[in-house]
């Protein structure tokens, strides 16, 4: 059902709920000590332990360059460790540090926090229709190519011009 109201936008809506979801949690995190970016790289690498570090920046959406800087912090934090891949010399493997599990056992206390605080006063039924609708909307961007722009000229009329 479109309308002309941009706060009714899907694409509106979703960025803003996710923008406020991060700075409610950068609020509550913020004694930490580490960047918004450094928390993504730990909780990423905690569910993909022994990962290369390019495979891991492919998965934050960062440049390779970018994911080393944030590498070299947290290493020198001892959060962090760089191991030889024993089939790519060239390459290196990333696994967490000891020191880094209280602090990620502390975000995602954090995370539930900030997650029950947005969604105070809805339903567990609602919740959890919430949660399926958005992974079908994730699943549905995902797997799909996007779509050819509509033309009712025949393709080589269009490519003659």
């Amino acid at each position: 059902m479109p309308t002309d109201n941009p706060d009714r936008h899907l694409g509106f809506i979703l960025h803003d709920v996710a923008r406020l979801l991060r700075k409610r949690f950068d609020q509550r995190a913020r004694g930490l000590g580490l960047s918004r970016a450094q928390w993504s790289v730990l909780a990423h690498l905690s569910r993909n332990e022994g990962i290369r570090q390019n495979a891991l920046a492919d998965i934050l959406e960062v440049e390779p360059i970018t994911l080393a800087r944030h590498i070299d912090r947290l290493e020198e934090s001892e959060l962090v460790e760089r191991r030889a891949d024993p089939t790519d010399r060239r390459a290196r493997l990333l696994y967490l540090r000891r020191a880094a599990h209280p602090i990620l056992e502390q975000m995602r206390h954090l995370g539930g926090e900030t997650r029950e605080e947005a969604l105070c006063g809805i339903e567990p039924e609602r919740r959890d229709a919430l949660i399926e609708t958005l992974l079908e909307i994730k699943r549905n961007l995902s797997s799909r190519t996007p779509a050819q722009p509509e033309t009712n000229e025949p393709l080589l009329e269009t490519i003659d011009g």
